[in-house]
């Protein structure tokens, strides 16, 4: 039985999820907006389905794979939400404003995203984390530590800003996109950090004022691509910039006097 799945929303959706009998959602913490009384919700170490759970073995199994998810950043258990009488209403969306996409697995192929686009899969989906490789990771910034789903059902993962598809075989086989921009990827597309440019004046001109640096992520290979309009860096970077006080923005008395205060 196919998960009823709704994104509502624009520039930022939420999931709004049936849950009937026999059905289970896990999600990371912090990403459940409401449910109906009915839903019942229980925090684990393990997803569904993880031979993690009886006995000392499962319990030591569970810590193991909770362990790797914090070191990844993530969070340390899941919480897992089910319905035990009839259908019961579930909201989920990410922590920036933003997109979602609802991807079906359907056994044959897996998916993999960057750090934090995961808000919740059903049972059947498989959570793990992978590692690309400790160059890519001190080369671009991100993309070393990633989040890797497989099996069958239904998965959402979110974003910041808006969202575009793109297969990388439709513009000659390869992308290059900026490492903040990428949410996820099928198994058909490879993923690698590439040095752009020479170690020059004219490179480090494009690293400094263009903002870019010099590593860029590339993705070959004929398969699903989605990117979002926003990097976390420059969303990160926008609200500390206008978080600022006035007089710490340079406006001194005259941020002062429009605000309202008085000497």
């Amino acid at each position: 039985m196919t998960l009823d799945v709704q994104l509502v929303g624009t520039t930022t959706q939420m999931a709004v999820v049936t849950l009937r009998p026999g059905q289970v959602v896990y999600a990371e913490s912090g990403k459940f907006l409401f449910s109906s009384g009915d839903v019942a919700v229980e925090t684990k170490l393990s997803a569904p389905g993880e031979k993690s759970e009886g006995g000392l073995g499962g319990l030591l199994r569970g810590a193991v794979g909770a362990g790797k998810r914090m070191l990844a950043g993530e969070s340390f258990a899941f919480q897992h939400f089910s319905t035990p009488g009839g259908d019961g209403l579930l909201g989920l969306a990410g922590v920036l404003p933003g997109e979602m996409r609802h991807i079906e697995l359907d056994g044959s192929t897996t998916w993999f995203a960057e750090k934090d686009a995961f808000v919740a899969a059903e049972a059947g989906v498989h959570f793990d984390i992978a590692f690309s490789g400790l160059g890519q990771g001190l080369m671009g910034g991100e993309g070393f530590i990633l989040e890797k789903f497989s099996g069958r059902g239904s998965l959402l993962i979110a974003g910041a800003g808006d969202f575009i598809d793109l297969n990388p075989a439709d513009y000659g086989g390869t992308v290059r996109v900026d490492t903040g921009c990428i949410v996820a990827w099928d198994d058909r597309v490879q993923y690698s950090v590439e040095t752009v440019g020479r170690l020059n004046r004219q490179g480090i001109m494009s690293a400094v004022f263009g903002g870019e640096g010099l590593t860029l992520a590339t993705l070959r290979g004929n398969g699903r691509v989605i990117l979002q309009s926003v990097t976390i860096e420059g969303f990160a970077k926008a609200l500390a910039k206008n978080a600022a006080k006035p007089d710490q923005q340079g406006l001194g008395a005259i941020g002062g006097l429009f605000s309202g205060s008085r000497g």
